[in-house]
């Protein structure tokens, strides 16, 4: 197995918080379980999501954040403040507790779609962004998604999951994590997080990490 790393510091002004890596397994073997029990291809071409490849880009280069107080309208330092002074207390504790509490966090921010929120039909907002100006399912996902990176959650850990809900009959996302040998659903619309074994009206259709985006089959 070959295998390439890259290290990156988080963004948004954590400095030495925390350092992750990035990491391809350029021949890899898939040992979590098939989410809701698809066939899943991967590929390492990211070029068909620009949107979360844009996210992640424009993540890794928000390292200036202006000062001010959480009365601003804009996002500021008192802000991410916040988010690592929520992190902080997570750091070691057992990996559903942290998913929980992520969950929770994020789930907290009112739902903005697209249009209203950035006059576009889709648009995958950075933590920041999110923290800033809310937004839609995805959004929660990137913004939980990178918590947990920050928590020390490797990349092969999770997954964004884009889905058809086949109650409402719409697309949904939603942030897929690994743990124990189960995948774990964080949900904008669901307050638990739950295993995605108990959850039946959910069709997966694509889910990408940094490195990777894996088709969903029946």
């Amino acid at each position: 197995m070959r295998r390439v790393v890259f290290h990156r510091t988080l963004a948004l002004g954590f400095g030495a918080l925390v350092v992750w890596s990035r990491s391809t397994d350029l021949v890899a073997k898939s040992v979590n379980p098939l989410l809701f029990g698809s066939r899943e291809v991967r590929s390492a071409n990211l070029k068909p999501f620009p949107k979360w490849t844009g996210a992640l880009d424009r993540y890794f280069d928000e390292l200036e954040v202006p000062e001010g107080s959480c009365r601003e309208t804009f996002f500021t330092t008192c802000y991410l403040k916040d988010w690592r002074n929520f992190l902080e207390p997570l750091r070691g504790a057992d990996p559903v507790s942290q998913l929980k509490e992520v969950n929770r966090y994020m789930n907290r921010a009112p739902y903005i779609d697209d249009p209203r929120n950035y006059m576009v039909p889709d648009y995958w907002a950075t933590p920041r962004q999110f923290m800033d100006r809310y937004g839609d399912c995805e959004d929660y996902a990137i913004a939980k998604y990178m918590s947990l990176r920050a928590l020390g959650w490797s990349n092969d850990e999770l997954r964004i999951l884009v889905l058809q809900d086949l109650n409402l009959q719409v697309a949904h996302a939603v942030l897929v994590a690994y743990s124990g040998g189960e995948a774990w659903i964080l949900d904008n619309q669901i307050e638990q997080v739950i295993a995605h074994s108990s959850i039946r009206h959910y069709k997966p259709i694509f889910s990408v990490n940094e490195d990777n985006w894996w088709l969903h089959r029946p």
